[in-house]
């Protein structure tokens, strides 16, 4: 009998390897950025979402963009005045904390803070993601969803039937209060009824200047933040360029 394919060995050995290659292509191209580009921001981003992302990258073409692996990036700038690959880059390491990401640009401070200021969406909230609003459901018909989707609703936890065909909510229903921490049912009700209450934008964080090596900190964080050990577990992400 032929072997399935889901039977092939996979040397541990090249698998190490290739990680360790994708690790070292990523911290050339940082410290290729550091040279090339005039200033580097840090910046933070609340509810992510990878559709955003490509539209902000889409309109800063001009620039370069990484989000993840912050553990590989602060290995490229350096964790510690002693080992920066260049002067106060152990600075911006210290921020790289979290859902961030790194911007290489030559646009000015007050650019890149005019675009990122203004740019802010609303999107659907995902489970886990705190309740902005009290939401209430009236009792009466729903006459914008089929009558296939009834036992769906159910499943949610809506008091529904079908009344002539029509789904229909049997009583008022409380979906969620505000600050709630939303589970996946509701979250799943709220984006039926399109509902969003998660706003994605962005924070510019720290910046620092390839001229001159000046660091500056914009968002008025402590730098009390204690540098990792070497064999800390590596975070999980891809850098998006």
């Amino acid at each position: 009998m032929p072997k399935s394919k889901r039977d092939k060995k996979i040397s541990l050995t090249k698998t190490t390897k290739k990680g360790l290659e994708s690790k070292q292509k990523l911290i050339e191209e940082l410290r290729k950025c550091v040279d090339t580009y005039r200033h580097l921001f840090i910046f933070s981003v609340a509810n992510v979402r990878n559709n955003k992302l490509k539209d902000i990258r889409t309109a800063w073409k001009h620039s370069r963009f990484f989000f993840g692996k912050n553990k590989v990036m602060m290995v490229a700038l350096g964790k510690r005045e002693t080992d920066e690959y260049k002067d106060n880059l152990h600075k911006i390491s210290k921020h790289l904390r979290g859902e961030v990401g790194v911007l290489f640009t030559n646009k000015t401070k007050d650019d890149v803070h005019e675009f990122f200021s203004n740019f802010k969406e609303m999107d659907y909230a995902r489970a886990g993601n705190q309740a902005q609003m009290d939401i209430t459901l009236d009792e009466g018909p729903l006459e914008q969803f089929p009558h296939s989707m009834e036992p769906q609703l159910r499943q949610l936890g809506l008091p529904t039937a079908l009344k002539k065909g029509v789904v229909t909510l049997l009583k008022d229903h409380e979906v969620c209060k505000e600050g709630d921490t939303l589970t996946p049912e509701q979250a799943r009700i709220l984006k039926l009824f399109g509902t969003e209450m998660a706003e994605f934008k962005v924070q510019i964080k720290c910046m620092w200047n390839s001229e001159t090596g000046e660091f500056q900190n914009l968002a008025g964080e402590e730098e009390s933040m204690q540098d990792d050990d070497d064999d800390d577990e590596e975070e999980d992400g891809d850098d998006a360029e």
